[in-house]
C-alpha cells in the first residue's frame, strides 16, 4: 500500500485558478434556464457543458471545465467585427451608419432610431448594417476577412458549423426583415441574401470558451494579443468597442449587468460570454442554459462572483497615483558616487542639491504623470539637473507621454538640465523615450541610472572648476587607493609599475580576462563599460581600476580609453614584491580599497532605504 511520501505530489494551484474550480463545481448544478431552440440547431446543444476559462495580459490562461467544447459564436462577433469595420472603414463612416446608444429591447427587434439608424452595433440591427459596411467595402472577400479577424482575436485558425449556418439561413426571417427595412433606408446596399449569409456565416464560427477569454484578453490588453503578439485592433477601435459593449452588450439586460458586473461584455445565444476588463484579464465562458434574456445562466453566475470577490468592477478603481513615484531625493540623502578626488568631492557635496531623482515606476498614465508634474511646480526644487528614472517604468500611456514630453518642453525652466535614465534597449519604454529628441524636447538620455549621474556629477564638477587639471599628468599622491602612502613608498611602489600609453578607443582590461592588474591613471580619461558597451562610469586622472585584482576577485566590466591616456601599470607579482618590503604600506593600500567599495555599498544602501522607506 503506497504511503504518503510515495503518493505523486499533487499539483500547485494559484488562488485565482482555485477560485474558478469552486466557482465551476457551485454553479454546475445550476439547471435554470433552456437552451436556444429558434435556430434548431442550437436546440442540440448538451444543457452540462459548463466551462470557465480567464485569459491575463501577459498570456497566461486559466481554464476549468468545458474549455474545449466548441459551440458557435452568435452575437460574441457582433463586438470584434465592430472593431474591424472602425480600422477598416474609419469612425466617421461607421458612427455615420450606426449609432451608440442602448436600444432598451431584445437584440433582434425590428426597429430603427427616429433617423433610421440601428441603435448600436450590438443588436441585430446594427450588426447586420456593418456585416454589410464590410461587405461593401470588402465584396467576395468579406466573409474570409471576418473570420481571419475573429482567428487573430482567438490566436488561431477558425472554422464555421456548416449545420448551424444551414439552419440559420432556413429560419432567418426576421433577420432578413431587418435587412430588407435597412435596404429600404439606405443602411445595406446590394444583394439582402448574399449578405445574409455573410452574417450568418459569422454568427455559425465556432469557438471556445478558452478562445473567448483570449478574445476579450485582446480588448483588455489595447488591441494586441496577449499569446501571438499580433496587434488585432487598434486601441481607438478597441476602445470605442467597449463602450458599446458595456452599454449594450448583454442585450436588454445590459444597465443591470454594468450595475452588478461592471466590466464590458457580449453574450450569445450559443452559450457563450465574453467580458474584458481594461489592462486585466479578458473571460470566457460557455453555458448553452439561456435566461429569458438570451444570456448564459450559469455564465452571469459566474461573472458576478469573479467581480465581487475581486472587485473588478471597472468604476471601482482604487488606483494611488502617489504609487508611480518610488523616491524623490537630491544627494543631501543619498551619497554622490565614491572614488572622486578629494577636490571633486567637495565641490559636489558643497551642491548637493544640485541634482535631483525622482524614481517613477508601473504605468506613467494621465493621472500619474500629472502627479509627476506637479512635484516639480515648486521653482525652489527645481535643481541644474533633473534626473527621471525610468528603470522600472512598464508602461507610458499616450496622454502619460503627452505630459511628459510638455513637461521637459514648457514646465521646467531653462536652467534645468533634464535627464532620462534607466531606458536600455530592453525597456518597454525605449522607443517612446528615444523619440522624445525628434520633437524638439532637450533631454540627456541614458541606458542606465549609474552614468546618468555620474554624467551630472561630471557636470557639477565641471562647472565649477573640478576638471581645470584633466589634461596635466596627476603624481601618485593623488590616489584614492594610495592614500596614506609617504613619498617613499609611492616612489618606491612607481618604480615597481610600468609606464604605459592607450591610444584613443582601445580596450584596457576585459571581463572575460583574469584580473592580474591595476591601473593608476595618470592623464587622460577612460571609461568602465558593461558588456552591451553601455557606458556604467568615467575615470579621470587621480583615479584607479582593476583594483578587485589586489583581492583576487574576476571583474565584471571592461575598460577602455576614452582619449589617450596614460597610466602605471602594476602587476600582482610585482604588488606581491611591494608587501614583503612595505608591508604597513600594503595594508594601508587595501584598506583604501576597503574603504572604496564600502562607499560604493553606502550609495547603495541609501538608495535602497529611500526607494523602500
Amino acid at each position: 500500500m503506497p504511503t504518503a511520501s510515495t503518493l505523486p505530489a499533487a499539483p500547485l494551484e494559484t488562488p485565482l485558478l482555485r477560485f474558478l474550480k469552486d466557482t465551476h463545481a457551485a454553479f454546475a448544478p445550476v439547471d435554470d434556464g433552456e437552451v436556444a431552440s429558434y435556430i434548431p440547431e442550437l436546440g442540440k446543444a448538451d444543457p452540462d457543458h459548463f466551462g470557465i476559462a480567464v485569459a491575463t495580459t501577459d498570456g497566461h490562461v486559466y481554464e476549468t471545465g468545458d474549455t474545449g467544447i466548441p459551440f458557435t459564436i452568435q452575437s460574441i462577433s457582433k463586438a470584434i467585427v465592430y472593431a474591424l469595420a472602425l480600422d477598416m472603414l474609419g469612425s466617421e463612416r461607421v458612427e455615420a451608419a450606426i449609432g451608440v446608444e442602448p436600444s432598451g429591447e431584445a437584440f433582434n427587434s425590428i426597429r430603427l432610431r427616429a433617423d433610421n439608424r440601428p441603435f448600436n452595433a450590438m443588436v441585430n440591427t446594427g450588426a447586420i448594417a456593418c456585416c454589410g459596411l464590410i461587405a461593401e467595402a470588402a465584396g467576395d472577400d468579406a466573409f474570409e476577412l471576418i473570420r481571419s479577424t475573429l482567428g487573430r482575436f482567438a490566436g488561431r485558425t477558425l472554422e464555421v458549423d456548416e449545420a448551424v449556418f444551414t439552419s440559420e439561413r432556413t429560419t432567418g426571417d426576421r433577420n432578413r426583415a431587418i435587412a430588407y427595412l435597412l435596404r429600404t433606408y439606405g443602411g445595406i446596399r446590394g444583394d439582402v441574401d448574399h449578405l445574409l449569409d455573410v452574417y450568418f456565416r459569422q454568427c455559425s464560427v465556432l469557438v471556445t470558451a478558452r478562445d473567448l477569454a483570449l478574445m476579450g484578453a485582446c480588448f483588455a490588453n489595447h488591441g494586441a494579443n496577449p499569446v501571438t503578439g499580433v496587434q488585432v485592433a487598434s486601441t481607438y477601435a478597441v476602445a470605442r468597442t467597449l463602450a458599446v459593449m458595456s452599454s449594450s452588450g448583454m442585450y436588454d439586460f445590459a444597465g443591470e449587468w454594468i450595475y452588478r458586473v461592471g466590466v464590458p461584455a457580449k453574450s450569445g445565444v450559443g452559450g457563450g460570454i465574453l467580458a474584458a476588463l481594461p489592462s486585466h484579464l479578458g473571460l470566457g465562458t460557455f453555458s448553452p442554459r439561456l435566461d429569458m434574456h438570451g444570456n448564459s445562466v450559469r455564465g452571469i453566475r459566474t461573472c458576478e462572483a469573479l467581480s465581487e470577490a475581486f472587485d473588478l468592477h471597472m468604476l471601482s478603481r482604487r488606483d494611488d497615483v502617489r504609487t508611480c513615484v518610488l523616491a524623490d531625493y537630491d544627494f543631501h540623502t543619498v551619497p554622490s558616487k565614491p572614488g572622486r578626488q578629494p577636490h571633486e568631492q567637495r565641490i559636489l557635496e558643497a551642491r548637493s542639491g544640485s541634482i535631483r531623482v525622482l524614481e517613477l515606476a508601473g504605468k506613467l498614465s494621465f493621472a500619474s504623470m500629472d502627479y509627476v508634474t506637479r512635484r516639480l511646480m515648486d521653482p525652489a526644487g527645481v535643481p541644474e539637473f533633473l534626473i527621471l528614472n525610468l528603470h522600472r517604468v512598464s508602461t507610458i500611456t499616450d496622454a502619460g507621454m503627452r505630459l511628459l514630453t510638455g513637461m521637459l518642453k514648457t514646465q521646467l525652466p531653462p536652467a534645468t538640465t533634464a535627464v532620462v535614465a534607466g531606458v536600455e534597449g530592453g525597456s518597454p519604454v525605449a522607443p517612446q523615450v528615444n523619440a522624445l529628441r525628434a520633437q524638439g524636447v532637450r533631454v540627456r538620455i541614458f541606458p542606465t541610472y549609474d552614468a546618468a549621474v555620474e554624467w551630472a556629477e561630471d557636470q557639477v564638477v565641471y562647472r565649477h572648476g573640478g576638471f581645470s587639471q584633466i589634461g596635466i599628468e596627476a603624481d601618485l599622491g593623488r590616489q584614492a587607493l594610495l592614500a596614506g602612502l609617504s613619498p617613499q613608498e609611492l616612489a618606491d611602489l612607481s618604480r615597481l609599475g610600468t609606464r604605459v600609453v592607450f591610444a584613443a578607443g582601445t580596450r584596457i582590461l576585459s571581463a572575460s580576462e583574469p584580473s592580474a592588474r591595476v591601473y593608476f591613471l595618470l592623464r587622460g580619461m577612460v571609461s568602465a563599460r558593461s558588456a552591451a558597451n553601455v557606458r556604467l562610469s568615467t575615470l579621470i586622472p587621480g583615479m584607479s581600476f582593476g583594483e578587485l585584482a589586489l583581492i583576487d576577485e574576476p571583474r565584471s566590466t571592461d575598460v577602455w580609453a576614452d582619449t589617450e591616456a596614460v597610466c602605471l601599470e602594476l602587476g600582482m607579482e610585482p604588488f606581491r614584491a611591494f608587501q614583503e618590503t612595505h608591508a604597513r604600506a600594503a595594508d594601508r593600500i587595501i584598506r583604501n580599497l576597503a574603504v572604496l567599495l564600502a562607499g560604493r555599498i553606502r550609495m547603495a544602501t541609501a538608495r535602497i532605504e529611500m526607494l523602500t522607506g
